[in-house]
C-alpha cells in the first residue's frame, strides 16, 4: 500500500542481527482472579512458566523442518532461488550484491521423500547459523517456533556510514512496543481509551515475543509465536487498516466519525499514540505483518497482507482520535476487592483518600478511592487487622481508570489464616510507603488506629 509522503514534521555490521526480548527480562505478573472472587494466594510473583522459546536450540532439528517452510521464509527474507535439480532440490544464495559471486549457498530438497532430504536440511541449516547475513537469523527464528512476522520501518535521515542515532532507535523500538501493547489490550476488549485496564495482563502476553534490529537501525522485527501471539497479529491486522482507513476519511472530509467505529476493529488512543511516536520526526513509517508459512493465514485475513504506512500529514488526525478516544471512554461501574496500602486525609477526623491493591472486581493493579469519615475509618480497621476491603464505584476514564468515584459499601471482607498471614505480612514491607505518604496530623497505616 503506497501513501503520499508529506513534509516531515519538526524534527550496518557483519554477522546475524541479534534477537532480544521486546522489553528486560521480569517476573510474569499474576493474574487477576475472577471477579468476585479472592485467590488462594495472591502476594508474591510467580516463576515465569518456560516459554515456545526455551527448548530451541540454536539450530532447529531438521527431522522436524519442512522443506517448504524454510523455502518459503528464505523467499520472504530476500533469499534469491537459483535453480536446482527441477522436483528434488532448489539452490538458495542470500541477499545482496555479493549473493553471486562468494555468498552462502543452500540446496533445499523441495520435500522429504528423498533419502537424502534430511541430510540435505541438516547441512543447509548449519550454513544458515554460519552465514553472515542478517536475514539468516530471522530464517532461522522463524523456523525455531512457528511465528507470525511484524516490521516496522522509518524513513529518517542516515547517519554515519548509514547507521541512525541511538535515540532514533530507541524511539522505533518504543513505538513498536506500543503497537503491539495496543495489540494486547485490544483482543481482551475493545475500548478507545484502555488505561491502565488489563495491561498488567497484556504486557505478560508478549513476555513470548523476540525482535530482532534491521541493518542500520531504520527497521525492527518482531517475531509472535503462533501460540500465543496470533490473537495479537490478527487484531493488529484489523486494527491497522482500520486506522488507516479513518485517517484517510478525516483527511478527506474532516469528520472523526471513522474512527468511532474503528473501535470495534481494535484501534484505541494506545494505537493512535503509538503509531504518532512511530511516525513522528520521520518522512513516512510502515508496518507489514506477514504469517507464520508453517500455520498458514488466519481465516478472515488476507494471506499476504499489504504494508500499511503513515506520512507526518496524518499526524493531525491520529492525535485528533486519541484526544477524542480519551475524553469520550465512560467510567465503569465496579464491585472492587482489595487490601488497603495506603491512607491519607488532612487532619485526624473527617474523610480521606486510601490506595487499594485490586485482588477482584477491576482489571487494574491499584486504585484511590475516596471515601467519607465512615468508610475511611471503616478501611482503617480492615488494614489493622489484616483484611481487605469490599467497594462499590465507578471507575474514572481521567487519569487511565486508576481512581474509583462514587464510593459505597465499603465492608470488610473475611478471609481465610493463609490468605490474612499473607495480607499482614505485606503491610508490614508497605510500613515505609505509608510513613511516605503520611505527612503530620495523618494516619500511618500500620500500628496507628484511624481516628
Amino acid at each position: 500500500m503506497h501513501r503520499p509522503t508529506d513534509e516531515p514534521e519538526n524534527g550496518a555490521g557483519h554477522g546475524p542481527a541479534p534477537m532480544y526480548p521486546l522489553s528486560h527480562p521480569r517476573p510474569r505478573p499474576q493474574p487477576h482472579p475472577v471477579p468476585g472472587e479472592l485467590p488462594g494466594h495472591w502476594t508474591g510473583v510467580p516463576a515465569a512458566p518456560a516459554g515456545p522459546w526455551a527448548d530451541a536450540g540454536e539450530i532447529p532439528d531438521p527431522g522436524r523442518v519442512d522443506p517448504r517452510v524454510l523455502g518459503a521464509l528464505l523467499a520472504r527474507h530476500g533469499w534469491r532461488r537459483r535453480g536446482g535439480a527441477a522436483g528434488r532440490y532448489s539452490r538458495w544464495s542470500p541477499p545482496g550484491p555479493e549473493a553471486g559471486s562468494r555468498g552462502t549457498s543452500l540446496l533445499v530438497p523441495e520435500s522429504r521423500a528423498f533419502p537424502d532430504s534430511e541430510d540435505l536440511l541438516g547441512e543447509a541449516l548449519t550454513a544458515l547459523a554460519r552465514c553472515a547475513a542478517p536475514s539468516a537469523r530471522e530464517v532461522l527464528t522463524g523456523l525455531t517456533v512457528p511465528s507470525d512476522e511484524i516490521r516496522w520501518w522509518r524513513d529518517v535521515p542516515p547517519g554515519p556510514a548509514g547507521a541512525v542515532p541511538w535515540p532514533v532507535q530507541e524511539r522505533l523500538r518504543a513505538a513498536a512496543r506500543g503497537v503491539l501493547l495496543a495489540g494486547a489490550l485490544a483482543v481482551r476488549g475493545r475500548a478507545g481509551y484502555h488505561g491502565a485496564r488489563n495491561r498488567r495482563r497484556a504486557q505478560a502476553s508478549l513476555e513470548s515475543v523476540v525482535v530482532g534490529a534491521a541493518p542500520g537501525g531504520r527497521g525492527l522485527t518482531a517475531f509472535l509465536p503462533v501460540d500465543p501471539g496470533r490473537p495479537v497479529a490478527v487484531r493488529l491486522y484489523h486494527a491497522l487498516y482500520a486506522a488507516r482507513e479513518a485517517v484517510d476519511y478525516q483527511r478527506a472530509t474532516g469528520r472523526m466519525e471513522a474512527f468511532d467505529t474503528a473501535v470495534e476493529a481494535g484501534v484505541s488512543r494506545e494505537l493512535t499514540e503509538a503509531l504518532v511516536a512511530l511516525v513522528r520526526g520521520t518522512e513516512g513509517a510502515g508496518i507489514a505483518l506477514e504469517w507464520s508459512p508453517a500455520a498458514g493465514p488466519p481465516g478472515g485475513c488476507a494471506a499476504r497482507p499489504e504494508p500499511v504506512e503513515f506520512s507526518p500529514g496524518d499526524l493531525p488526525a491520529l492525535r485528533a482520535a486519541g484526544a477524542r478516544y480519551l475524553t469520550d471512554e465512560p467510567s465503569v461501574p465496579v464491585r472492587i476487592t482489595g487490601a488497603v496500602v495506603r491512607m491519607r486525609r488532612s487532619g485526624p477526623r473527617g474523610g480521606g483518600t486510601v490506595r487499594l491493591r485490586v485482588l477482584a472486581g477491576a482489571e487494574v493493579g491499584h486504585v484511590r478511592v475516596g471515601l467519607d469519615e465512615e468508610a475511611y475509618r471503616t478501611a482503617g480497621h480492615a488494614h489493622l487487622v489484616g483484611l481487605p476491603i469490599r467497594v462499590v464505584g465507578r471507575l474514572e476514564s481521567r487519569g487511565g481508570f486508576r481512581r474509583l468515584t462514587d464510593a459505597t459499601e465499603v465492608v470488610p471482607v473475611q478471609v481465610d489464616e493463609a490468605v490474612r498471614d499473607r495480607l499482614m505480612k505485606s503491610l508490614q514491607e508497605d510500613l515505609e510507603l505509608f510513613e511516605e505518604a503520611c505527612g503530620p496530623g495523618e494516619d500511618r497505616g500500620p500500628g496507628t488506629a484511624p481516628g
